[in-house]
């Protein structure tokens, strides 16, 4: 498509694409924004190296002849992007149809990016939006995101491990992680520290000498009640050298049961500061049952569920053209129609202004910013015939992240966006943040854009007969 652009003179032609997704993930009601500022980190270092152009020269056509001209790949070689990009702040709520990036500038320019900018959000919003979800049935214990060994290859544990503890993990077991984002690390020995030792008393012995400070003896490889006596066994001798241990882990069996007994063996043992943590395909929906069952948990580490989002492996994430013109030119909508009518797209150059009352967040409303000012009325996204009256007053989600290729975004640390993403859930009724059937939150469609969208489809239709 880029070869195309340039070969028809269009690389002066200015575009503007948004990023939206369609279906709630998780059948839940929102996502959480996440991976910008990866996305951000990729678009500035967008080069065309010399090992990429000679890749380029060296395929070819069916026929055999060079599959890009000369040209185009000089092109190429001296091209910088020149994009201006408004964003969600990562961590913010996000709902369907609304767009949460915008991408205007020079057309080849932007359908170049179009495939690694998916990549990096959508995988990063999906798993935002699964440890928001782990988080909240969690309410208020400590959770470690544990997925590194059943993530989707090195990076994809890294991406994950960052958008976890955006959503509103405590931890990472990632140290690479750690290091590179800054989130702390969390972790505990495995079975086989266990089995490498004569007894498990003794390798629980052995792990209080290396780590007197930060012992979290893990207790179900052989018998698990008998373990966490032996914990506690090894606990008093530490207490006796003036340590201390954390805590123990389980890793298998009936947790809720479990946890109970051990609770009640670790306070005989004078142990009531000891903290239980558990493991073992954990989700939302276990986590929230354990807790409902009385469970003593107050560490849970969640590993295979939440990295790679397993019920639901993918967010439906797009990247639509919705407007263009030539250099200098005057804007032309576009809108793609389709079959289902939930992949008609809007047209426009899109902002998101989102309205509170009393009791929080209450609508979103999608509005055009050149054409649809002031914002008074919107039409429901999900029921056109509901059109509803809009608040004099909101906030605009986009901000301005990139001018001329040039970033004027400042991100905040992570953690900043982890508090905002933890901050906003308060700010979102019970309702709304439900894990199943939650109640539709209002979004729609400033009322001159919605009548601009059905003009241009009806014009479509009429042409195409």
């Amino acid at each position: 498509m880029a070869h195309g652009y340039w070969k028809l003179g269009m690389t002066e032609h200015e575009a503007c694409f948004h990023i939206f997704f369609r279906r709630m993930p998780f059948q839940g009601n929102f996502a959480i924004a996440a991976g910008l500022q990866s996305a951000i980190e990729y678009i500035e270092a967008f080069e065309f190296t010399e090992t990429d152009l000679s890749y380029l020269r060296s395929m070819t056509s069916r026929d055999g002849s060079p599959l890009f001209e000369e040209g185009f790949i000089t092109y190429l070689s001296s091209m910088k992007l020149s994009l201006d990009i408004d964003a969600v702040p990562e961590g913010t709520p996000v709902f369907p149809h609304e767009p949460f990036v915008r991408i205007k500038g020079p057309l080849l320019e932007a359908q170049l990016v179009e495939s690694a900018l998916l990549n990096i959000i959508n995988f990063q919003t999906l798993i935002a939006t699964k440890a928001s979800r782990v988080t909240r049935a969690a309410d208020g214990d400590e959770v470690v995101e544990f997925g590194l060994r059943r993530a989707q290859g090195i990076d994809g544990a890294l991406s994950a491990a960052r958008a976890a503890y955006i959503g509103g993990c405590d931890a990472t077991s990632n140290t690479l992680a750690g290091k590179i984002y800054g989130i702390p690390v969390r972790g505990t020995h495995a079975h086989s520290w266990i089995q490498a030792f004569p007894s498990e008393i003794e390798a629980f012995r052995a792990y209080a000498d290396c780590m007197p400070h930060n012992c979290v003896f893990l207790v179900d490889t052989y018998d698990t009640l008998q373990g966490v006596r032996n914990a506690v066994c090894v606990g008093k001798e530490m207490q006796q050298k003036g340590h201390s241990f954390v805590g123990v882990r389980i890793d298998s069996g009936d947790l809720a049961h479990l946890s109970i007994e051990v609770r009640k063996i670790l306070d005989d043992g004078g142990f009531h500061g000891a903290r239980i943590m558990a493991s073992n395909e954990l989700d939302e929906f276990i986590i929230r049952d354990l807790k409902q069952q009385g469970a003593k948990i107050n560490i849970w580490g969640v590993g295979t569920n939440l990295v790679t989002g397993k019920e639901q492996p993918a967010l439906d994430g797009v990247y639509k053209l919705s407007a263009l013109r030539e250099k200098d030119g005057e804007w032309e909508y576009k809108v793609k129609i389709s079959e289902q009518s939930i992949k008609t797209t809007l047209p426009g150059c899109m902002q998101v202004r989102r309205y509170s009352d009393a009791h929080g967040y209450c609508k979103d409303v999608i509005y055009d910013i050149d054409l649809s000012h002031p914002v008074k009325k919107a039409v429901d996204v999900s029921d056109p015939a509901k059109v509803f009256s809009v608040p004099d007053e909101g906030v605009d989600l986009l901000v301005p992240i990139q001018r001329k290729g040039k970033t004027v975004y400042t991100h905040p640390p992570l953690s900043e966006m982890r508090d905002v993403a933890v901050s906003t859930m308060k700010k979102l009724r019970s309702q709304y943040r439900r894990f199943l059937n939650p109640q539709y939150y209002t979004v729609g469609i400033e009322k001159t854009l919605h009548t601009l969208k059905l003009d241009l489809m009806h014009q479509i239709r009429k042409d195409s007969q």
